[in-house]
């Protein structure tokens, strides 16, 4: 059985390569990127992906605002997705805000720099105090 937190890197793996294809101005295959980075249909998954692609536009204004002089579009694609992710998962989810946030850290520190680590949690906690 696969963790909560595996599913979260493979969501982040999904957003990273979306974002690289939108970049290049290819095609885009939710179903198919899907398909390729994980074996079982899985609900978490999908709807994190689906719903971080359909909402990218608002998220990304949540995003903007909380990031000081540095909007998202210039992060790291890693960083990118997992701060997308994220802001999807606490604001349209569930999950209890302090595991979102944990989830998110540790995901940073493994595929970001320190700095972004630092500017993840920072928009993060300041999402969850104004908007939650």
């Amino acid at each position: 059985m696969t963790t909560r937190s595996e599913l979260r890197k493979i969501i982040m793996t999904c957003l990273y390569q979306i974002d690289i294809l939108k970049q290049n101005n290819l095609p885009v295959e939710v179903d198919k990127i899907l398909a390729e980075n994980i074996a079982i249909d899985n609900e978490f998954v999908k709807d994190i992906v689906y719903g971080v692609v359909t909402s990218e536009e608002e998220i990304d204004t949540i995003a903007n605002k909380y990031l000081k002089d540095w909007p998202i579009n210039r992060l790291d694609k890693a960083g990118a997705a997992i701060l997308r992710m994220a802001i999807y998962e606490l604001k349209y989810m569930d999950t209890p805000s302090i595991v979102v946030i944990n989830e998110a850290i540790e995901l940073a520190k493994k595929y970001t720099d320190e700095d972004l680590v630092k500017m993840i949690n920072a928009v993060l906690d300041k999402f969850m105090k104004a908007e939650l």
